[in-house]
C-alpha cells in the first residue's frame, strides 16, 4: 500500500473559472436592451395598376439603426459568440463581410467596446467602407474577394474572435421566432386582405435569411412560398437548380451583399421553392425604379428583389390568381451613391440600366 495515497487530501471537484462572465453578461444584458428598444421596420404597402387583385409589400430593413437587414443579423452573431463562449472582454472581433454586415457589426461592437476589423473585397462601395471607418472600426482589403475568408481566419488565429457570418448565419439567428424577421413580417401581415402571403421573396448572400425564412413558414405550416432572387449566374442559382454544393458563379455581378461566388455553407436549398436569376442591369433599373415608388433609394440588392417580384407577379396574373408578393428593402441607396447611382460609374463596367428602367416602367403602367 503507498502511504502517500491514503494519507492525500481527496480530489475535490473545482468549479470552473469563470473568469469574465461578469463582462459577458453585462454585454448580453447590453444587446437585450438594444434590441428592446428597436422598433420594428416598417411593411411598405404598393399597389400597382398592371397587377390587380396583387399587392406588393416591401419589408424596409433600411430603417435599422446601422441601415441595413444585417442589424438583425449582426445582433444574432453576437449573442451567439456571447453564449459560446467565444468572445470575452477586450477581445478583438473579425469578419469577412462586402459592406453591409460589417457596418453593422462594427455598430455593435462600438456598442460593446470592442475593436472590430472587416475584411472586405477592395471593389467595396468606397460610401461601406466609410462607413464602417465611421463606427470605428478597421477595413483589411482584399484584391481577391474570393480569399477574404481565409483573411478573417488569419486574424482569428492571432486571437481575434470571428464572428463567421458565412458560417454561422443560418444557426444564430432562432427561425422559430424571437421576432426574427419571417415572423415580423406574418405578424404585421395580420390585419391586411391578404395575411397569409403568396410569395416572399429575398437574396443570398449568407445563406441566413432564406433559411430563416424558409423554416419559419414550414414551423407556421403556412402555405407561403419562398423565392430566392440571384443575380444572373450566382452560385445560388446554380447549386439550387442541381443540389450541388460544389458548383462556382458562372460570372461575376456588380450587385454587393448577394451572388456569391460559391455555395455557402448557410445555403438551405431544401426550403425554397423558386429561384429567379436576375441580370445586373435590371437589378439596378429596379432598384431606381423604387425611389419613384417609394421616395428613397435602397441597395442594388433590393432591386434585384423587386424584379423578382415583378415576374412572379406576372406568372400570376397569368394563370389569373391574386394575393400579395412580400420582399425586402436590404439597405441604404445612398451607400451606393458612387457606384449603382453612377452613370459614369457604370458605363465604365458596360452597363446601361436605362433600356431595362424603361422595359420594367412599361410593364408597371408607368412609363
Amino acid at each position: 500500500m503507498n502511504t502517500a495515497d491514503s494519507t492525500a487530501t481527496p480530489n475535490l471537484i473545482q468549479p470552473l473559472q469563470v473568469e469574465g462572465r461578469a463582462w459577458v453578461n453585462g454585454a448580453l444584458e447590453q444587446l437585450k436592451r438594444e434590441a428592446a428598444r428597436s422598433a420594428d421596420t416598417h411593411l411598405l404597402h404598393v399597389e400597382l395598376p398592371a397587377y390587380p387583385g396583387i399587392a406588393f409589400y416591401f419589408k424596409d430593413e433600411s430603417a435599422h439603426p446601422s441601415g441595413s437587414l444585417k442589424h438583425r443579423l449582426a445582433r444574432s452573431l453576437f449573442l451567439y459568440a456571447l453564449c459560446n463562449g467565444r468572445l470575452r472582454e477586450g477581445q478583438a472581433v473579425v469578419d469577412a463581410s462586402s459592406g453591409s454586415t460589417a457596418i453593422s457589426e462594427a455598430w455593435f461592437a462600438r456598442m460593446l467596446g470592442l475593436t472590430f476589423t472587416a475584411v472586405m473585397p477592395a471593389s467595396t462601395a468606397p460610401q461601406k467602407i466609410r462607413d464602417v471607418q465611421a463606427l470605428g472600426g478597421r477595413c483589411d482589403l482584399v484584391e481577391d474577394a474570393g480569399t477574404v475568408h481565409a483573411r478573417a481566419a488569419e486574424h482569428a488565429r492571432s486571437g481575434a474572435c470571428h464572428l463567421d457570418q458565412f458560417g454561422l448565419a443560418e444557426r444564430a439567428t432562432d427561425w422559430r421566432g424571437n421576432n426574427n424577421i419571417a415572423e415580423s413580417i406574418i405578424g404585421q401581415l395580420a390585419l391586411e386582405p391578404c395575411k397569409v402571403p403568396t410569395w416572399i421573396v429575398c437574396g443570398a448572400g449568407t445563406g441566413g435569411t432564406s433559411a430563416t425564412i424558409g423554416r419559419y413558414l414550414r414551423y407556421r405550416g403556412l402555405d407561403t412560398q419562398l423565392c430566392v432572387a440571384e443575380p444572373t449566374g450566382a452560385a445560388f442559382a446554380h447549386g439550387w437548380q442541381t443540389r450541388d454544393r460544389t458548383v462556382l458563379a458562372s460570372q461575376p455581378t456588380l450587385i454587393e451583399g448577394i451572388g456569391r461566388p460559391c455555395v455557402e455553407p448557410g445555403f438551405i436549398f431544401e426550403v425554397v421553392d423558386a429561384v429567379e436569376q436576375v441580370d445586373d442591369a435590371d437589378s439596378i433599373a429596379a432598384a431606381w425604379l423604387l425611389e419613384d415608388l417609394l421616395g428613397y433609394r435602397y441597395g442594388g440588392s433590393s432591386g434585384t428583389n423587386f424584379a423578382a417580384c415583378l415576374r412572379l407577379a406576372e406568372a400570376m396574373r397569368a394563370r389569373g390568381e391574386t394575393g400579395s408578393i412580400v420582399t425586402l428593402l436590404c439597405d441604404r441607396g445612398e451607400r451606393y451613391r458612387e457606384t449603382l447611382y453612377d452613370p459614369a460609374w457604370l458605363a465604365e463596367r458596360g452597363v446601361n440600366p436605362s433600356a431595362a428602367l424603361k422595359t420594367i416602367r412599361a410593364s408597371i403602367g408607368c412609363v
